[in-house]
């Protein structure tokens, strides 16, 4: 069966083997954000935890009372860095909106502490609590958080939207993440156990596997979730896309898109471009 096939799942899920040019977008991004983080009236590492990676960065609103951006960045749960997605903020600082931008543990971690992806999940609801409680103090409104993410971060985002945050803390609000917008994630775990550049580092149980798996819960009680990918990503990729909307449902899921031409990369600078339809539903979300 081609699901559980290596080789087909590696030509699947590689991106960096199936976007040859990988390295300028990487390269670009990396100075577009050194510019941004020296530009704009950024705080830059504010602890969030005692964990590893348990910091977050902040480019505040220039308004009061800002509607609030979480963006979580990609990587599959083993690479990047906040940093190099500073270059996302100007556009929504443009638009009176405060961006946060949290890092988090790299799988696989050490023997001596180990990183899972349910861990990271567990550090990006951290995150979120921090947030809620902090933002105020740099023009957010707690209120009107909205989460967005990119590949793993687009499967932490759909996460957090689901996350029952009463059973978290019992004074924070039901219905802390507002919206999310999760940009060519991943629902379904279960391919990357046998994915061979990923199945020594990320170490997926079985058991993991299945909990850490958004289309396997019940839909969120509160909030929508727009689901986009770029129509050059690989099938899978556009099959956990449409996977999502299946599992959820319309009222849930209200906006699935295909969107042309973009691949795995492009997609992200598409968030960062205000004539762009993925920066547009961004927008719409944190406007709602």
């Amino acid at each position: 069966m081609a699901l559980f096939d290596p080789a087909w799942l590696e030509g699947m899920y590689n991106n960096l083997a199936r976007v040859k040019d990988h390295p300028a977008y990487f390269q670009r991004w990396a100075r577009e954000s050194a510019e941004a983080r020296e530009t704009l009236p950024a705080r830059i590492d504010l602890p969030y935890g005692q964990g590893v990676n348990e910091t977050l960065d902040i480019f505040p609103a220039p308004v009061p009372d800002a509607p609030v951006l979480v963006f979580i960045h990609g990587g599959y749960w083993r690479a990047m860095d906040k940093k190099d997605h500073s270059f996302i903020a100007p556009a929504f600082n443009d638009r009176g909106i405060c961006v946060v931008q949290p890092n988090y543990a790299l799988c696989p971690g050490t023997s001596e502490q180990p990183v899972t992806v349910p861990g990271i999940m567990l550090q990006m609801v951290r995150a979120l609590e921090w947030t809620w409680r902090h933002i105020a103090a740099h023009g957010g409104d707690p209120s009107r958080i909205t989460v967005a993410g990119h590949s793993a971060g687009g499967h932490v985002a759909a996460a957090l939207l689901a996350c029952d945050w009463k059973t978290v803390a019992a004074d924070l609000p039901a219905h802390l993440v507002r919206n999310a917008l999760a940009i060519s994630g991943l629902y379904d775990l279960r391919p990357l156990q046998r994915t061979p550049f990923l199945e020594n580092t990320l170490k997926l149980t079985d058991a993991d596997a299945l909990r850490a798996s958004p289309a396997f819960w019940p839909a969120p009680k509160r909030g929508q979730l727009y689901a986009l990918a770029g129509g050059s990503e690989s099938e899978e990729f556009i099959r956990h896309n449409a996977m999502i909307r299946d599992a959820w449902g319309r009222n849930t899921v209200p906006v699935c898109e295909v969107l042309p031409g973009l691949n795995h990369f492009d997609v992200v600078d598409a968030l960062a471009d205000p004539a762009h339809a993925l920066h547009r539903h961004a927008v719409q979300l944190l406007e709602a």
